[in-house]
């Protein structure tokens, strides 16, 4: 790139900068100009526990350091990965005044929701060690760099839960754009409803599926009639070649508004019974018990398609599980250890978007500590 080219580059960036920063930051970033730069040191933290999980924020540090001629440096306080406490410094950048005080709005978007998604991801996994789970979060983004991020950060939370337990973790997720943070060139998944709704029966759709790929697994959603246990067997019976390979699986998604076939409350209690008679004890809040024995994809419903699939002589089919999976319902579900083979999980990486906000304090000016008051902690040490 010649020298003209590289200017113009630099200030198309600039100019994209500005329109996406704070104003405040663009007005101090004329002021500072006017009056002098200095040297300054920013700590950057969040108010609850995180998995540190910054490389989106790094890369994009560093490109733009590089377009303005390397005036700054970060400093990272931990591991990709390492558990952070609420309000220790993640990481520290210092530098030209004039050249960082626009970027905090951005490079901060890039840190806070996927340090809290990687900590809920590393949850999941740990409440529930012996499933596989898939990040199917991309449709509930803001758009395709949220998508990124959330899946990065919930490859990174895996990954330290198997570094710290004998977990399964996440195996891909949904799309083929960001199956590289999971080692796969492509994402997983095999129907949506609307296939179901298209073919005008859930064997049907299977039928049809398989036909289009043959030799490849298939994993069914089996509560668009409301028939989970009559279609899942239908399943089964139409391909046991299939399920002796272990091709086949069962995707339980029943929305909150009915109990699956077969069950209503007193014979989820029944079910429970049968397999954790001391579990449904254990609880008491009314969320919890919904998760246990209420409507949609509950312990009981998860205890009951198992026993059907293995009375039947299925027990090769797996079961997946999705709707409403939290890192609190899997804890749930871990303690009672539900049946679960898969869990996809998507709009709960981030869970509450309000705790995903990271904060940057400037600490120094030309090496003169100076942070405001009540935000000591963040000085170095």
């Amino acid at each position: 790139m010649n020298q003209q080219a590289a200017k113009s580059a630099n200030n198309v960036l600039d100019q994209s900068i500005a329109d996406h920063t704070d104003q405040y930051f663009n007005k101090t970033k004329q002021v500072v100009g006017k009056f002098g730069d200095k040297k300054v040191t920013y700590a950057v933290f969040m108010r609850r526990p995180v998995i540190f999980c910054p490389r989106l924020m790094l890369e994009w540090l560093d490109d733009i350091k590089k377009l303005r001629g390397g005036s700054f440096d970060v400093e990272p306080c931990f591991e990709e990965g390492d558990w952070v406490g609420a309000g220790e410094p993640l990481l520290y950048i210092t530098g030209s005044f004039v050249d960082l005080v626009d970027l905090e709005t951005l490079y901060l978007q890039k840190l806070g929701a996927a340090c809290v998604a990687a900590y809920n991801a590393y949850l999941m996994c740990g409440h529930m060690p012996t499933a596989a789970f898939l990040a199917m979060d991309a449709r509930h983004c803001a758009g395709s760099e949220m998508a990124d991020m959330m899946a990065y950060a919930a490859s990174v939370g895996s990954k330290a839960a198997q570094n710290e337990h004998d977990v399964v973790g996440f195996i891909g997720n949904a799309n083929d754009a960001t199956a590289h943070y999971f080692g796969n060139e492509k994402g997983l998944g095999t129907m949506p409803h609307a296939l179901i709704g298209y073919a005008g029966s859930t064997l049907r759709a299977a039928e049809m599926f398989v036909e289009s790929y043959p030799g490849e697994s298939i994993t069914v959603l089996v509560d668009y009639y409301g028939q989970e246990i009559t279609d899942a067997l239908a399943v089964c019976n139409r391909f046991p070649d299939m399920v002796e390979q272990g091709l086949i699986s069962i995707r339980m998604d029943t929305h909150g508004g009915r109990f699956i076939e077969g069950l209503d409350p007193a014979e989820s209690y029944a079910v429970l019974e049968r397999h954790m008679p001391k579990g449904i004890r254990q609880y008491r809040s009314e969320q919890e018990l919904k998760w246990l024995v209420g409507t949609g994809v509950s312990a009981a419903a998860i205890y009951r398609m198992r026993e059907a699939l293995d009375e039947a002589g299925f027990q090769k089919v797996k079961i997946v599980a999705s709707s409403g999976f939290s890192a609190e319902k899997c804890r749930i579900m871990g303690s009672l250890k539900v049946p679960i083979d898969v869990i996809g999980t998507g709009s709960y990486l981030p869970d509450s978007w309000s705790e995903t906000y990271a904060t940057a304090d400037i600490i120094s000016y030309d090496g003169l500590p100076s942070v405001k008051l009540g935000r000591e902690f963040l000085l170095k040490k």
